[in-house]
């Protein structure tokens, strides 16, 4: 939603059609709705349905006025007609809620406020074209009406089924679309009362009854159950429930054998100490780290990353299956691959006691984190070890066990390149994410904060150092006998903060007593509020609203610097098994460093544009299941009082983040008893009109878990009287 929006008290006060300070602004709308069409006195009085004579005799006054003033123009048989072009506004639809919805241009200063009626039918997300009706006024945004849909976001949806005899009637799960939509008996399938189901739309609305008419597609189970709210997820997202089965047999058919030609052209690492690090439920494994001692206080540290490339060739189907999906998605209880189970969990994996193909950055590196060489290429690598980020953690807190030595000196050289980083201005954000303990039918039991530790902090740091290198190194490409030039390559870049939005964020830490320097150097300004609220309870709301701040991270050719990092230049160059620009830059790697000329920038970067919008996808959809289960986490505990902090105050609630289990629910506006809140969206809280009382970001209040809603995904919470 545009940060300019001001509250609407309802919308603006209606008013009789009659009335004559309507008569202006709706003659404008009739005629700059209907360009070329003309109107008689007559047909203007039954169209605006004006009744006494004084309305009549002030329409019959306007029309004479915008004639004298050449906005419409006379015909010979006395009817009117516009004389300017209608004025097309192309945006996007916010649908707010079930009575008016925002067409959002992001150019533009002010959204446009529309009603529902007067959206001719777009929904949340469609391209459309828009008329002003009413232009922006004091304390109000420009009113208009939606001409033309010129692109649907979609046209599938998820809901739950309500069967009668003579039609049937699907609910949709998201908040965004505030419609039903009917079925007829003959289309519902095999759905049963209370499924969760998949719709297509046939028409969008009829005549008769204004809903939209479908059929259903896929009947996905019973709401409420772990599966069919989790399948409901992935439909509402566009996520893939299987491969398809051409894709899986073109993966079964590729040899695991690695023959010596493919040996002979890479750097043998497989006499060389090697081991992979990951979470203790991982499936795939896509890097490992190498460690040999050159002379007191240098190592050679290999970055070994699984060679995807070698085993999905570019243009095959395999390759347009892994565009399309762009990136591995990860919900609370499964993984969305982005390759086959016999690729990412087989060939790529670099599982331990297997020779494996790999694309490699090796580094020599001191214990200050200096280096003093590097080099990138395949390689071949043979794992000595599969540690878990515990097992690993066990090693560098003391433990004694095998590769002890190795795991610490590693974790020495990281503890030395983070130190580094944030020296040169990298923003130390570290936010709490959850994970739950689900029992064998999904149910949530636990709500668990994920930890991280120095384990976790050593495998970033060396895939952070690889990721740099890699696109330092394209970046800085010389060739013989031609001066220094850049070559097109998949940079991963981070803008800069919006001035505006961190002088926001700045202004509510302060709120807490926090301090933030947003004239300085704002990374480090940054990382001093971090250090200060660790531990705290605002921690997780300023946090939160300090990323919302930055800018978002994402693919493109154009090699701009990362403000997060603090690099100059960076890729994704260490993932490719679950994200498609690590294919992408390996791929390119190769090419330059076989000699290849510079490939140019038009197909790349289409692909980086649609993979960070794959990205963005992923990421809505792990957040709704994540939500999903607190909420069916939360649905136990109806009636319990918890202490919470405000993290959120829009027109129509506050939202409260519950401090024992960081899960968060909303307070609507309407069950606020005490007085009549007014929003404040400059300031971003709630002022009761009579008490004065005043709720905003960052306050602390006492809640009552009051409802939970499993399809909408949402938790309603009574404000506790203090």
């Amino acid at each position: 939603m545009s940060k300019k929006r001001k509250k609407k008290l309802g919308s603006r006060s209606k008013q009789q059609p009659n009335h004559v300070k309507q008569i202006k602004s709706k003659l404008h709308e009739v005629f700059s709705m209907n360009d070329g069409k003309s109107y008689g006195y007559r047909d203007l009085i039954r169209k605006l349905q004006l009744r006494d004579k004084k309305s009549k005799d002030y329409l019959k006054s306007q029309l004479f006025s915008l004639e004298s003033k050449e906005k419409i123009r006379r015909l010979s048989d006395g009817r009117f007609v516009t004389n300017a072009e209608t004025t097309y506004i192309q945006g996007t639809i916010d649908h707010v809620n079930p009575n008016f919805a925002y067409v959002v241009k992001p150019e533009q200063d002010e959204d446009i406020w529309v009603k529902t009626s007067d959206l001719s039918f777009a929904i949340h997300g469609d391209l459309v074209n828009v008329i002003i009706t009413k232009p922006a006024g004091r304390g109000y945004r420009p009113e208009g009406k939606v001409i033309s849909i010129l692109k649907r976001a979609r046209e599938e949806f998820v809901g739950k089924i309500e069967i009668s005899q003579k039609y049937s009637f699907i609910v949709p799960d998201s908040r965004n679309i505030h419609f039903d939509i009917m079925v007829y008996p003959e289309k519902i399938g095999k759905a049963k009362p209370n499924d969760k189901v998949m719709v297509k739309i046939d028409k969008w609305h009829d005549a008769r009854n204004r809903s939209p008419l479908g059929t259903v597609t896929e009947v996905l189970g019973q709401a409420g159950e772990n599966e069919a709210e989790i399948h409901s997820i992935m439909a509402e997202f566009g996520l893939p429930f299987r491969f398809p089965k051409k894709i899986e047999k073109a993966a079964e058919q590729i040899s695991d054998e690695i023959n010596k030609e493919e040996i002979g052209k890479r750097r043998d690492f497989r006499d060389i100490t090697t081991f992979t690090i990951d979470p203790h439920d991982a499936k795939d494994f896509d890097d490992a780290l190498s460690i040999k001692e050159i002379s007191d206080n240098k190592y050679e540290v290999g970055i070994h990353i699984a060679d995807v490339s070698h085993y999905v060739e570019e243009g095959s189907e395999l390759d347009k299956e892994a565009i399309e999906r762009a990136t591995s998605v990860y919900l609370v209880d499964r993984t969305i691959p982005m390759l086959p189970e016999r690729l990412s969990n087989g060939l790529c994996s670099l599982r331990p006691k297997e020779e494996k193909l790999t694309f490699s950055a090796v580094f020599e590196i001191d214990m200050r984190g200096s280096i003093s060489k590097k080099w990138f290429g395949r390689t071949i690598i043979n794992s000595d070890r599969r540690f878990t980020y515990e097992e690993a953690q066990e090693r560098i807190e003391g433990k004694e066990g095998d590769f002890k030595e190795e795991i610490t000196t590693l974790n020495s050289i990281a503890k030395e390149l983070r130190k580094k980083r944030f020296q040169q201005g990298a923003v130390n954000f570290e936010t709490i994410e959850v994970k739950f303990k689900l029992d064998e039918n999904g149910k949530p039991l636990e709500v668990i904060p994920k930890e991280r530790k120095d384990a976790h902090k050593m495998i970033e740091e060396f895939m952070l150092l690889a990721n740099r290198e890699v696109a330092t190194h394209i970046f800085k490409w010389k060739e013989k006998g031609k001066e220094e030039g850049s070559k097109t390559f998949v940079y991963r870049v981070h803008d800069d903060p919006d001035p505006e939005k961190l002088s926001t964020f700045a202004s509510f830490a302060s709120r807490f007593g926090h301090k933030v320097d947003t004239e300085g150097n704002i990374s480090f300004g940054l990382n001093k509020l971090m250090e200060n609220i660790e531990g705290k309870p605002e921690q997780n709301v300023l946090e939160s609203l300090a990323i919302r701040s930055m800018a978002k991270a994402k693919y493109t050719t154009d090699p701009r610097r990362h403000f997060g990092l603090a690099f100059d230049h960076y890729t994704h160059f260490t993932s490719p098994i679950r994200r498609y620009p690590d294919v992408m830059v390996h791929r390119l790697l190769e090419h330059y460093l076989q000699g290849g000329k510079n490939v140019g920038d038009e197909e790349q970067e289409p692909l980086c544009m649609h993979s960070s919008e794959r990205e963005k996808r992923a990421a809505e959809a792990e957040r709704a299941s994540i939500k999903y289960k607190q909420v069916e986490f939360m649905e136990t505990m109806l009636g319990q009082e918890f202490d919470g902090i405000v993290s959120g105050v829009t027109e129509w609630g506050i939202f409260v983040e519950i401090i024992e289990t960081k899960c968060e629910g909303m307070i609507r506006m309407s069950d606020l008893d005490d007085d009549f809140y007014e929003y404040d969206e400059k300031q971003m809280r709630a002022i009761g009109r009579n008490n004065k009382r005043i709720i905003t970001l960052g306050d602390k209040l006492k809640v009552l878990v009051a409802r939970t809603d499993i399809d909408r995904r949402t938790i309603d919470l009574e404000l506790v009287s203090e």
